[in-house]
């Protein structure tokens, strides 16, 4: 499915704290963001730093913020938009990969357990092959063990060439973008979420909650500490075809435009976030076997969680 939404509709789900991070300013000032935007409001938001050098900085991080809110009105007044497009596959584990749509997609583990924690891989979180557990619902939705979400986001990729002739707000339409493209994934995680997929149609979460990602299940983007491997995005751009919503790939596997996302998405509520940290040579071994190409490509790949 390819989902559209206008810029204006994504706002709510930025997260300012990235944006800010982008421009090295300090996360505790992407409380701008919760300020009426009212003069009043904001010089009391200022005020209420104790030293000067932080009001300065609150100062520069409420410049920045009101910048990057014009640059999305006019952006969105031009016509731009944003774009996701995802799938939902039957899916079953066979070991530590995941059978969809007739392909395999090997994920690896984690090596090194913690307070006697189990040790991890995302396989775990679909239904073992050969399971009796169904893929499909009464009610005609996806399960939630036998089921995998695909999707990839993007922004208009004519955005981030934008101002290229002006240093600050070149940086600003790119760092804007960057906060688009991932907005546009929490907008569709949460339609997935509560209508189509609906396996948590009851929601009530704050959009702060959100940001919070404290819904149910994980949407692990290819490059994350439990999906490292940024070659799995050939695998999944032949399951969901990126091209449909402009988003072409490297041979490195990075996605052009910058401003773009794609990964996984689970739904079981036993899903959470894990780093699969440093792993075995046997491991790295037999995980190249697994995804089909020789060591020496797979190490680039790799190169992060290996230590060679």
């Amino acid at each position: 499915m390819t989902l559209h939404f206008p810029l204006r509709v994504l706002t709510p789900y930025i997260s300012w704290s990235y944006f800010f991070h982008a421009w090295q300013i300090s996360a505790r000032f992407s409380k701008v963001a919760e300020v009426h935007d009212c003069m009043s409001c904001r010089q009391s938001w200022i005020n209420s730093f104790e030293r000067e050098a932080e009001r300065a900085q609150a100062k520069v991080a409420l410049d920045l913020y009101s910048d990057a809110l014009k640059t999305i009105g006019e952006l969105d007044a031009e016509g731009y938009q944003a774009y996701a497009q995802y799938q939902i596959f039957p899916a079953y584990s066979d070991g530590d990969d995941i059978l969809v749509n007739g392909k395999r997609l090997p994920f690896l583990r984690q090596q090194t357990a913690r307070d006697g924690a189990p040790y991890l891989c995302l396989a775990d979180f679909i239904r073992p092959l050969g399971s009796k557990l169904p893929a499909t619902l009464s009610n005609g939705k996806p399960s939630v063990e036998g089921n995998l979400g695909i999707f990839a986001s993007a922004v208009d990729g004519e955005m981030e060439s934008l101002h290229k002739d002006d240093p600050y707000k070149g940086m600003l339409v790119q760092t804007v973008c960057d906060r688009l493209a991932e907005a546009c994934t929490e907008k569709m995680h949460h339609f997935i979420r509560t209508e189509d997929w609906s396996y948590a149609p009851n929601e009530d979460l704050s959009m702060h909650d959100i940001l919070l990602e404290k819904f149910q299940g994980i949407r692990p983007a290819v490059g994350y500490p439990s999906l490292p491997d940024q070659s799995i995005i050939f695998l999944l751009d032949e399951l969901i075809n990126m091209a449909e919503i402009g988003i072409s790939l490297t041979e490195s596997g990075a996605m052009q435009p910058h401003a773009s996302v794609c990964g996984l998405i689970f739904a079981h509520p036993a899903t959470r976030y894990f780093n699969i940290g440093k792993i075995t040579e046997e491991q790295f071994t037999d995980y190249a076997k697994r995804r089909g190409l020789p060591l020496e490509t797979m190490r680039k790949f790799l190169a992060r969680v290996t230590d060679n």
